[in-house]
């Protein structure tokens, strides 16, 4: 399993959002430095969100995303990539790969044409609400069936997607093990997201052959070693 942690940035800081609200925040620190402690406990590759960007908002995330590409570990980002425009800015910035949400919904040709330019480092996020697509920082709801997207995207050439329950996001609730492994039946590798509570919450998606994990306030609170974690679940 590949274990991804997970910096997600809001002016400037590295924070963590309950259910993704932006009134429930809860502020970890400076960026970069989240990105070295994660590297230093033996972080292969890191999740990095620009929320900012999620909400439509202008920042100055991509200074902070190449700060953090810089340290030499591949990078995944998302939040606002909305064009192809952006997503090439992203990558110039450093990112490895680039998570495609709301635009997936919303445009589908900017995926189609993403997925031709720049193969599998297109990953798609698949943030489900009551089953359907959530989108514009989770603050609309698409009427677009989460899984049947997740087939399409598949046909279209995409190989891995971020699956977030977003009810359990933030929450450390538990990990909905049972809707990830559905997502996994679209042929999507699926990156489980949201809700992530403990050791045991990965043993059981790495148990059921789940390609990898984003870690957020788990790793952030303790709740979940990181170091330990890489140690028992990628070596």
């Amino acid at each position: 399993m590949k274990l991804f942690p997970a910096i997600d940035i809001l002016e400037g800081r590295a924070v963590r959002l309950l259910y993704g609200k932006r009134d429930k925040v809860t502020d970890f620190g400076d960026p970069v430095e989240c990105a070295k402690r994660w590297i230093d406990c033996g972080a292969a590759r890191l999740h990095v969100v620009n929320l900012a960007g999620a909400f439509g908002e202008k920042s100055g995330f991509h200074r902070q995303l190449e700060r953090i590409a810089a340290l030499g570990v591949p990078v995944q980002t998302g939040g606002g990539l909305r064009s192809a425009d952006e997503i090439r800015r992203a990558i110039r910035a450093g990112a490895e790969r680039c998570v495609l949400g709301t635009v997936c919904a919303e445009a589908p040709q900017v995926l189609f044409e993403a997925v031709e330019e720049f193969g599998e480092r297109i990953v798609v996020g698949i943030d489900s609400s009551g089953g359907k697509l959530a989108v514009r920082g989770w603050t609309e709801r698409a009427d677009k069936d989460a899984f049947e997207f997740g087939c399409e995207a598949r046909a279209l050439g995409v190989r891995d997607a971020v699956f977030t329950d977003i009810g359990r996001d933030g929450a450390l609730s538990g990990v909905n093990l049972e809707e990830t492994v559905r997502m996994a039946e679209t042929g999507l590798r699926i990156i489980a997201s949201g809700g992530i509570k403990d050791m045991d919450d990965l043993r059981a998606l790495s148990a059921q052959g789940v390609y990898g994990a984003v870690l957020g306030r788990a790793i952030y609170t303790g709740a979940i070693g990181l170091k330990e974690a890489i140690g028992e679940l990628e070596c």
